[in-house]
This record gives C-alpha cells, structure tokens and sequence, in this order.
C-alpha cells in the first residue's frame, strides 16, 4: 500500500546531472515548499525521497539507477514511505524504469515537473500515460509526456506557426515557469535559464531525443527572472541553454542572442550590480555581431563556455558539427582579439568511433598552441 495525501510532510530531494537539470530540480523544490512540505537533507527522516535523474551517459544512468535502489531500500526498511523519480532517465527509459527498479510510486518526464506535488503526495490526480487498470489502485502514477508540443497541448497552450531557415514549423517556445525556484547554489550566483531542447542533432548526443526540439524563453521573461534573481542575493548570472547561440531562432526572435544579451546587460545595470555569464555557446553559428555585443556590454563578464568537441576535420564531419578546424581556430583568434583577456573554456570528447591515432594528436597539438583557460575531456560513451 503506497502512502498519500497529508500523509506526506517531509522530502529528501537527490538533484543528478546537469545544471539544467539543477534548475528543474530547484523549482519542483519551490512548489513543494510553496505547498507546506518541509525540506530535509537526512534521507531517513524524510517521508519521501525525489531523485531527479539523469540519463545522458551510462554512467549517469548507473549513478542514477544507485540513488533509486537505495531510496527504494529505504522504503523497503519502513524509513520513508514514497520514492518518486523525475528527470532525464525517466524521460528516457519510461518502459524499461520499473524493471529496473520495481517500488517506484511515481514518475516524472523532463516536460511535467509541474506535477511534483501530486506525485509526492500521491493524490489520485490525472495520471499521463498512465496504463490500463491504474486508475485507482497502487500502481505507480505517470506524468510523461512524449514532447513539449504534447505537453503544451494538455495545458491549453497554443502553438505558433512560425517559418524557420525556410521550413515551416509549430512554435511554442519555453512556457515552463522558472521563478520561485528554491536555490541549491550558493547564494553570490545563479543559473538562468534561456532555452531548452536542442536542434543540432550531433552524433554523439541525445539530448534532442531527451529533451526535444528547442525551445526559448521569451526576453521579457528572462529580464524578470534576471530581476528576481538579482534581487534575491545572486551576483552572477550564468545564461544556460543546450545552445544558446541559437537563441530566438525557433520562435522568430530576429534579434536572437545579441538581443537577449542587451536585455539581460540591461537588467543588471538597472541593478546596480552584478554580470552574467555566457555558457554552452555552439562554435558553428556564433557571429561577429555576438562578439561584438559580448565586447561591448559592460555587465556580461568576457568569458565564455563554447564546447568545441574535437579540431580534426574528419572528427567534426563524423560528429555533424557543421564546422571545420579552421573556422574553430579563426572564432577563438577573433574572441580573444577582440576581448583581450577573455576567458575561454571548452570540452572535448575523445575516443568518438573513426578517431585515428593521428585526430587525436592533431588535437593535442591545438590544444597545447592555443592554451585554453579551462577544459574538460571526456571519453566518448557509445549509448
């Protein structure tokens, strides 16, 4: 028998992966603070465990799977009496969750974390995608939608035709709510997110088939959350997305990311204080007019975070990055000559299939002429 209603007062809450993820994780924790269950970092005194997942490596998916079992030991003990799951994995591997991990009382998809509360208290509310016969009973309840479109769809939202780079498509944009969240980052700064959802389909990624299409966040929105933001303690403001130099494209903003970089510029000078801070740019569409804009807005900080993946021709082709080694090379020249002292972090992915002996070193011996300020590598994971 699963535990319900006011029977649960308190919850443990376990945030995986990504700063993204993280923000998912800080506004379910404000909705159920906002709803009078108190916040507990001691999993054995908590009535309920939340673990937002992460499944976009399988190691994350191994890390995630562990957090579960453990709660779910928890609850097998008597010492809590809900484990709901949320996140990317979920997303992910919704048919294969409860094989993997059986005890589960609920679940919830990267797009309906709106529903953290009745999944928590396990009130019999609209169960999404839930299967035949759960209505009801115990089973575990399901809030999964399949994309942002189905999503927006049961919340009444309208679409909006919209033609993109010739091609005629549904526009919905971020109309998820980001504000009051509950802050799991030091107090000085914050994660802003702009945008959601990817549409660059490289070959070694799944986050489009994660968390979908992209989709940003209307400027005015994003000017009032950098309000709040900076109001409430935080210093700096780093601007997050899956590619934020792709801003507006999908729902017709023309001024894009220089755009929302002025709005945003604006909002800490109105302030008084503070600068944001530019993260997952992608190489092949950042223009000189968004150097030219980071150059020139006093309140974004010259630093940028633009994931470069590998500076072999062959390496880039294979992994659909619609760029070359070059160009890489002539964007970091033009960033740093135009923003002297520019801090500038990257990542690569080595190992990725077809890589010879002579990619990799071709790379080493970038990496070592250009001298990056920060770099992280990572081994290519097949999954």
């Amino acid at each position: 028998m699963t535990a319900s209603d006011d029977s649960i007062r308190s919850v443990a809450f376990v945030s995986l992966g990504c700063p993204k993820n993280l923000v998912d994780s800080e506004k379910m924790l404000g909705v159920l603070a906002a709803g009078g269950i108190k916040l507990v970092s001691d999993h054995d005194a908590a009535d309920a465990i939340v673990i937002n997942t992460c499944g976009f490596l399988e190691a994350s998916k191994d890390e995630s799977l562990e957090v579960i079992q453990e709660a779910l030991e928890r609850k097998r003990a008597g010492t809590v009496k809900r484990v709901v799951v949320a996140g990317c994995l979920v997303q992910r591997h919704r048919a294969k969750m409860l094989e993997w991990a059986p005890g589960i009382d609920a679940m919830i998809g990267v797009f309906d974390r709106d529903h953290i509360m009745d999944a928590v208290s396990g009130r019999a509310a609209r169960e999404a995608n839930a299967g035949p016969g759960t209505a009801g009973t115990d089973a575990p309840r399901y809030w999964i939608a399949g994309n942002a479109l189905q999503a927006a769809a049961e919340r009444g939202i309208a679409t909006t035709g919209l033609t993109v780079n010739g091609k005629d498509g549904k526009g919905i944009g971020y109309f998820e709510d980001d504000s009051n969240r509950f802050r799991l980052t030091p107090r000085h700064w914050a994660y802003l997110r702009v945008s959601e959802g990817c549409n660059q389909r490289c070959a070694f990624c799944t986050i489009p088939s994660i968390r979908g299409k992209m989709r940003s966040k209307p400027v005015e929105t994003i000017v009032s959350e950098a309000r709040a933001l900076l109001a409430d303690g935080a210093f700096e403001l780093n601007l997050i997305g899956q590619d934020t130099t792709s801003f507006g494209n999908d729902i017709g903003y023309t001024e894009g990311l220089v755009g929302m970089l002025r709005a945003v510029d604006g909002a800490v000078r109105e302030h008084g204080a503070g600068w944001a801070r530019l993260m997952y740019a992608y190489p092949s569409n950042f223009t000189d007019e968004m150097i030219d804009a980071m150059a020139s807005l006093e309140n974004v900080v010259k630093y940028i975070d633009m994931p470069l993946q590998h500076m072999s021709d062959s390496m880039l082709t294979s992994m659909r990055r619609h760029t070359s080694k070059r160009q890489q090379a002539e964007l970091l020249e033009k960033l740093r000559e135009r923003m002297p002292g520019i801090a500038i972090r990257t990542t690569f992915i080595t190992g990725f299939p077809g890589e010879t002996q002579a990619d990799h070193e071709e790379l080493l011996e970038f990496v070592q002429e250009f001298g990056f300020d920060a770099m992280g590598v990572f081994k290519y994971s097949p999954e």
